[in-house]
Order: C-alpha cells, then structure tokens, then sequence
C-alpha cells in the first residue's frame, strides 16, 4: 500500500518542483502555473467523499480501482497540450488520492499489531515522503535536463504497477459494517471531527502558502543555484520522512492528539522563522527540513484519530482528512501567491502561512483538552 501512497506523493508534489518549467512551457505566470497545485488540491475534495458509494465492496477492490485511476491521470497529464488540458489532467489526478489514503488507513488499523495502528498507518503514509525524498528530486532533475512530462509519464506506468502489487500482495480484509447512506454522515454531529478537519485544513494551508512556492524561494531569496534544487528537494523529502515515522511512533507512545497538536506549534513557529531567515542560505535549509518533518509528523495522528471519531462511517472519516488537507492545499497555494501577485517578495508566502498554522494548533489544542484529557 505504501507503494501507492509513493505514486500519489510524486503526483501531488512534483508540481511544486517543476512549477517554473511547467510556467516557461505553457508561456503563463508562476501564480497561474500554482493553480495546477490547487486543480490536484480539488481532485480530491471531490474524489473522497464518493467513497460512499462504495462502502458495500470489498476494500482490496476499492484500491484496485483507484490505483487504475491514478495510472490514467497522471497518463493524460504527461500528453496534455495546453494549459487547460493540464488543469483537467491534474484534477483527473487527485480524484483518487483521499479515498486511497482512507481506505489504506482502514486496512493498516486493521492488520496492525495491538497498539500499533498509529505505526502501521505511518508506513503506509512513507510512500508518500519517499516520494518526496526520492521520486520528486529525480522529477525534478528530469525536467530539468529533459522534460517536465516525464514525472507524470513515470507516474503513470508505476500507477499500473501499483495495480498488480495491490492486487498481488494486499491481504482481503473484512468489510466494513453498511450504516445506510445516513449512517456514513452522523459522525460529524461530533464537535471532535470537525476539530480534527479543521485544524488539518488550516495547518496544511499555512505549510502550502510557503511549500507552493519553495523552488522560487530558494533560488531568488536564499540565493541557491537551481542546478541545486534538485539536492535540496531531497533534504526536504527527508524531513518529510523523519517527521512521519517520528509521528507515528510517538503518538502510540502517548496519544495522537497531543503529538499533532505540538508538531503544529512548531510549524508556525518555523515559518515565522523562516520568514526572517530565508535570506540565510544554511537558516533556510534546516527550517525547511523543519518544517516538511512537522507536515507530515501531523500526518498519520490526524489519520487514525479520524478513523477512532467516524464510527459507521470510517469510509468517509478517514477519506476527510485528505480532503481537509487538500482544501488547505488548495487555500495555501492561492493565498500564497496573492503577495506575489501584489509586487512582494518570496518570503512572504510563509508569513502569511503562519496565522493559519497557529489556528490549526489552537483547534487541535482545544480537540487535546476535551477529548485527551488522560
């Protein structure tokens, strides 16, 4: 399943690399090359929530189906012709990534060991920052030297690998309970949920306002060479790797709610920071290492605690929390650009990131204190 959560993550995040490639190509602004961020961002927002109408099949042919899926669009993406072409590839792109996240989140819970879900759920999740230490740098450095389509024509034919291994390897697990139509939404009658979606919508958000525009800023303000940002990708991509794995095991040493809630102080405070120090080029690296780690350290917490609070509705609860994290995506990577777009520089994106990351520390606070109170 991990190698699932790999194609997705390249999928998601290689546009961040390839942003100025993609704008030199399709002759349009950098502002307007971030809107194939949040095209993908969209994708999932209404690819997640049709889990529902799959809640009576097995789940091992829910992630056959969506694994196609993410062979097709990311296919159409590498042959697109123009810009819109690319927007609707990339939309095609997201549709399957929440379901995939949630229906996989359920399957590792339920294989794991007895208090190891939280672990279970964060390798499934390492697809994706291996994605992001390995698979973006290398997409990066091939459209560079060859072609931006390339990442996506890679993704493609590993979307179909994906398909086999799933089909090969992932045990069949027991269906989930039909609740009725009804039954997949009374969850959210809970004040918890929605402080779980919320404080992930927001927190993400503040991340992507700075993440969507990582390349121009290391280049224009930190002053790095962009023959360099494919070693730099990596640097992040293992603070990503670092963070979710680190995550996941100390929120099955204490409790999941707590260990979001502090790896969420941090990130604002790391972008505060970097907003200050993004014109130190060694300051810059480390708080961006920072910073990817507490992205994804969130990442896996925030998961399995959606699963525990959407009781007759894990199909839809575990899918919400991509499409949570994909509306702060998508909200992150057009605030992002509006100081761009108003003349200021790179740097900014990550001030304007931190008041959304402080919200969603507050949010999830407030989850620790009345629902973690032991």
């Amino acid at each position: 399943m991990a190698f699932g959560t790999l194609g997705l993550g390249i999928s998601e995040f290689i546009m961040m690399g390839i942003l100025p490639d993609v704008a030199a190509d399709l002759g349009i602004t950098i502002p307007r090359a971030g809107h194939l961020v949040s095209a993908y961002a969209l994708g999932v927002c209404v690819g997640a929530p049709l889990l529902i109408l799959a809640r009576r099949r097995q789940l091992k042919h829910i992630l056959l189906v969506l694994a196609a899926i993410i062979g097709i669009g990311n296919f159409c993406a590498a042959f697109s012709g123009s810009y819109a072409m690319l927007l609707a590839a990339r939309f095609v792109s997201g549709l399957p990534h929440g379901a995939y996240f949630g229906v996989g989140s359920i399957v590792a819970d339920r294989l794991a060991d007895r208090g190891k879900s939280s672990q279970a759920v964060s390798i499934m999740v390492a697809g994706m920052t291996v994605a992001n230490l390995f698979g973006v740098p290398l997409g990066t450095a091939l459209s560079a030297q060859l072609s931006w389509r390339l990442p996506f024509l890679l993704v493609g034919v590993l979307g179909f690998i994906i398909l086999y291994f799933i089909w090969r390897w992932v045990p069949h697990v027991e269906k989930l309970p039909d609740s009725g139509f009804r039954g997949q939404f009374r969850f959210l009658r809970s004040p918890a949920p929605w402080l779980l979606l919320g404080a992930t919508m927001l927190g993400n958000g503040g991340v992507f306002c700075w993440y969507s525009y990582v390349s121009p800023m290391l280049t224009e303000v930190s002053g790095f060479a962009p023959s360099s940002l494919t070693l730099l990708m990596i640097l992040a991509g293992f603070g990503m790797v670092v963070g979710n794995l680190t995550g996941g095991r100390l929120a099955d040493r204490y409790t999941p709610g707590r260990v979001a809630a502090a790896m969420q102080g941090m990130i604002a405070l790391m972008l505060v920071a970097l907003f200050f120090g993004a014109g130190i080029p060694w300051l810059a690296v480390g708080l961006m290492c920072l910073c990817t780690a507490g992205l994804f350290g969130v990442s896996s917490p925030q998961q399995l605690l959606l699963i525990r609070y959407s009781k007759g509705g894990e199909l839809l609860g575990a899918a919400s929390v991509q499409i949570a994290f994909n509306l702060g995506n998508a909200l992150g990577a057009f605030c992002g650009g509006l100081p761009l777009e108003a003349g200021l520089g790179y740097r900014f994106p990550a001030l304007l990131g931190a008041p959304f990351a402080l919200a969603g520390f507050l949010l999830l606070t407030i989850f620790v204190s009345r629902y973690e109170k032991n």
